[in-house]
C-alpha cells in the first residue's frame, strides 16, 4: 500500500494564509490541552489529589490523543475526511465544558477523554494540511504548524496564574469560545483542503512488481523505532519539567504557585522559539544533524538543572527550552520522508503514539515523586537527554532523498 503524491509538472506554492491558519487553530487547541497541566496545583488542593492521580490525569489525556492519532491518520491516509477537523473541535469543546463543572476525579477523566479525542482528530490531518500547503518548504511550514502548538503549551503557566488562581477550575468554562474560534477557521481550512484532493489522492493499491525491491525494509522500520524511542525520551523529560519542576520549585525554592509558573513558562517559550527555528536550521544543516543537536546539546543544562541555584533556573531554562524543542517539527519532517506518501499516519505515530509513551512517564514519574521524592525524578528526568547518542544509528538525509527516489522517482 503506498500513496499517490502530487504529481503537477509545476510544483504548487507555499500556502502562507492556510499555514498561519492551521497554525493559529494548533495553538488555539494545544492551549486547550494546556489547561489540563495548568489546572493541576488547583485540583492538588481542591480534590486533594495525589501526584499520581495527577499523573493519571495527564496520562489519560496524552494516551486517548495518542492511540487515536495513528489510527486517524492511518484511516484518513486512505479516505478523504476534511471536515473532520471541525467536528474533531467540537468534542474538545464539549471537553473543556465538562472540566470546568466536574465534581470528582472520574468526572475530571470523562472530561479529558472529550479533550484528547479531538485533538486525536486534529494532529494528523493538522500536520496533512500543513504538508498540503508547504511548497518545497516542508521544514519551514512543518515549523510554522508545530510552533502555534507549542506556543498553545507555553501559556500553561500564565493560565495557572491568570486563570486558575483567581477562578479555580470553573475558569476553564472560558476556554469553550477558545473552541467555537477555532471552529470556525477550521471550516475555512476544511474548504481548501477539500479543494487540494485532486493533488493529494489517497492511498492506493500497487501491484506486487511496482515495488522496489532495493528500499530496506528493515532498515525503514528500525528507524521509525528509533525515532520514536527519541521523541519519547524527548517527550518524558518535557513531561517531567512542565508538570512536576512546578511542585519542585514550590518545594525545594520556596516559591509559591503563582511564582512558579513563570519559570515553567520560560521554558515552554523558548521552546517555541526552538521549534520555529528548528525547521529551517533542519532545511539548511540536515535533519539528522538538528536531531542530534537538540538532545546532546541539550545534556549538560539538564545535568546541571536539578544542582542550580535558584537565579541560575531561568537562563538554564531558556537555553535548554531552545535546544530541546529545536527538533519538535524535524522528527515529524524526518518520519514523513522515512515513509513518503504517509502523511496522516506517520504524522500520528510521531505526535501522537510517541507523546502517548510520554504520557505513561507521567505516571511513572508521578508514582517516583509519592514514593522516592521529587529531586529523585529530577535527577533521573536530567538525564534523559544522554540518550540522543541513540540519534547517529537513524538514516543519513542522503540516504533518505535516495530511499525517496527509488519509491518516487516521479517526484524528484
Amino acid at each position: 500500500m503506498q500513496v499517490a503524491v502530487n504529481t503537477q509538472k509545476v510544483p504548487q506554492p507555499t500556502m502562507y494564509r492556510i499555514l498561519f491558519a492551521i497554525s493559529i487553530v494548533h495553538l488555539l487547541n494545544d492551549s486547550m490541552q494546556s489547561v489540563i497541566p495548568a489546572i493541576f496545583p488547583i485540583l492538588e488542593q481542591s480534590m486533594k489529589l495525589t501526584y499520581v492521580q495527577l499523573g493519571w490525569i495527564a496520562f489519560t489525556l496524552n494516551i486517548t490523543s495518542s492511540i487515536m492519532q495513528p489510527l486517524v491518520g492511518w484511516f484518513t491516509d486512505r479516505h478523504s475526511l476534511p471536515f473532520m477537523l471541525p467536528l474533531g473541535m467540537a468534542s474538545s469543546l464539549l471537553g473543556m465544558l465538562g472540566l470546568a463543572f466536574a465534581s470528582s476525579f472520574e468526572a475530571v477523566l470523562l472530561s479529558v477523554v472529550f479533550i484528547g479525542l479531538g485533538s486525536a482528530a486534529f494532529h494528523p490531518e493538522g500536520s496533512r494540511v500543513a504538508y498540503m500547503a508547504a511548497g518545497d518548504r516542508r521544514g519551514l511550514a512543518q515549523s510554522i504548524f508545530q510552533v502555534g502548538g507549542n506556543s498553545g503549551q507555553s501559556l500553561a503557566p500564565l493560565m495557572t496564574v491568570l486563570i486558575f488562581v483567581p477562578l479555580g477550575q470553573f475558569g476553564a468554562v472560558w476556554f469553550t469560545g477558545v473552541a467555537a474560534l477555532a471552529i470556525l477557521i477550521l471550516l475555512y481550512v476544511s474548504f481548501w483542503y477539500k479543494e487540494q484532493l485532486l493533488y493529494f489522492p489517497r492511498v492506493k493499491k500497487r501491484g506486487k512488481r511496482e515495488v522496489n525491491p532495493s528500499r530496506p525494509k528493515k532498515a525503514v522500520i528500525f528507524a521509525i523505532f528509533l525515532l520514536i524511542f527519541l521523541v519519547f525520551a524527548r517527550s518524558w523529560f518535557s513531561t517531567g519539567i512542565s508538570n512536576y519542576y512546578q511542585f519542585y520549585l514550590i518545594n525545594y525554592y520556596g516559591l509559591d504557585v503563582r511564582e512558579a509558573q513563570y519559570y515553567i513558562f520560560a521554558f515552554l517559550a523558548s521552546g517555541v522559539a526552538g521549534t520555529f527555528m528548528g525547521g529551517p536550521l533542519a532545511d539548511r544543516f540536515g535533519k539528522r544533524t538538528v536531531l542530534l543537536f537538540s538532545m546532546l546539546g541539550a545534556a549538560p543544562l539538564a545535568l546541571m538543572l536539578p544542582h542550580v541555584s535558584l537565579e541560575w533556573v531561568y537562563p538554564l531554562f531558556i537555553v535548554m527550552g531552545f535546544i530541546l524543542l529545536s527538533s519538535f517539527s524535524v522528527s515529524v519532517v524526518y518520519a514523513q520522508e522515512l515513509f513518503p506518501g504517509r502523511v496522516g499516519m506517520v504524522s500520528g505515530l510521531i505526535v501522537g503514539l510517541a507523546f502517548g509513551l510520554g504520557a505513561l512517564g507521567s505516571v511513572i514519574l508521578g508514582k517516583m515523586a509519592d514514593i522516592y521524592g521529587l529531586k529523585l525524578v529530577m535527577n533521573f528526568c536530567s538525564a534523559l537527554p544522554l540518550l540522543g547518542i541513540a540519534t547517529l544509528f537513524l538514516p543519513s538525509d542522503e540516504r533518505l532523498r535516495e530511499w525517496s527516489k527509488e519509491e518516487y522517482p516521479s517526484h524528484t
